[in-house]
């Protein structure tokens, strides 16, 4: 298959400004605030949401409101995936009890960032990813995991990160039995041809377990990158609303890549989605007004629609 997509093929969009996007800002977005703009981002199509992440107050407090933002999407939006990151077995258990569908757990593959963002080895987050999925297996609901491998194509504390670093990490996580990887450019090193290579390594080590990329636009090779996971079969991508986020224990690590310019460019080389950009850049104005202060960022919000645009059939 190669990157035209004019068979019509759905790319997943799973879109992270609630978690990713707003845990380095500088100031906080209310809780009602948040609601609607996740509402807005249901309203534009978007399917699965990361609306918050289930951590203690103090490490990240833009995110403190977390269960209730939870509890207020589950009842306005019935038929949204709600997604939600948690750390650990005890952030896991809150989350679950919480209602979330989908429990996204950080583990990251280089040792520097590990021990700075959640302060264990690699080796540790596999076997604490053992007692998780342990955990979860016993409980009478189905929530699935998806694990994203951090740092899977360079680190700014430890600089390079091996192929074989990440692939052995995600082979890790495939044994204690998570449902989903995603492989992360947490600090948006990567380049296309890299992306090609990780991928394919991961895949020939656990198949279809590996799903997406979690990809950040520090370079600025954020889409170029998504087009190169296209052409390794990737059908599935991390991104937020106007390039927010960006990780507060990876030094230099800056925004995602941009939802509005990612939708734009698989819905016109003919993968669909199921996303309206118009009224995707509508949400964009309910995220200034609940964070005046943020920058916003994206070519298609810039440049408008072009006329020659065709949304995929």
């Amino acid at each position: 298959m190669t990157s035209s997509g004019k068979t019509g093929q759905f790319v997943s969009v799973c879109e992270v400004g609630p978690r990713d996007g707003l845990q380095i800002a500088k100031t906080r977005m209310t809780t009602d605030d948040k609601v609607a703009w996740i509402v807005s981002l249901a309203a534009a199509g978007i399917k699965e949401i990361e609306v918050g992440s289930f951590v203690p107050p103090r490490v990240i407090p833009q995110l403190a409101d977390t269960p209730e933002v939870v509890a207020k999407v589950l009842a306005a939006l019935p038929n949204l995936t709600v997604q939600a990151l948690a750390p650990n077995l005890r952030g896991v258990q809150n989350a679950y009890h919480a209602g979330v569908h989908k429990i996204s757990i950080p583990v990251s593959v280089s040792d520097g960032h590990s021990q700075a963002n959640l302060n264990r080895t690699p080796a540790q987050s596999i076997e604490m990813m053992r007692q998780i999925m342990d955990w979860l297996k016993a409980q009478p609901r189905k929530v699935p995991v998806v694990a994203g491998a951090s740092t899977a194509f360079g680190c700014s504390i430890d600089g390079v990160v091996p192929t074989a670093k990440t692939v052995a990490l995600c082979q890790g996580l495939a044994d204690a039995g998570v449902d989903q990887i995603m492989l992360a450019d947490t600090v948006g090193y990567a380049h296309p041809a890299q992306v090609k290579e990780v991928v394919l390594a991961t895949r020939s080590a656990i198949g279809p377990v590996l799903y997406g990329l979690h990809l950040h636009d520090t370079c600025g090779l954020g889409i170029a990158n998504a087009v190169a996971g296209l052409e390794v079969g990737i059908r599935a991508f991390d991104s937020c609303l106007a390039g927010l986020g960006g990780c507060p224990y990876a030094p230099g690590a800056s925004g995602n890549v941009v939802t509005e310019d990612l939708v734009f460019m698989l819905e016109s080389m003919g993968f669909t989605t199921g996303i309206d950009i118009p009224s995707l850049l509508q949400s964009r104005n309910i995220l200034h007004a609940g964070l005046p202060a943020e920058a916003l960022h994206g070519q298609v919000p810039k440049a408008g629609l072009p006329p020659t645009f065709r949304r995929a059939a």
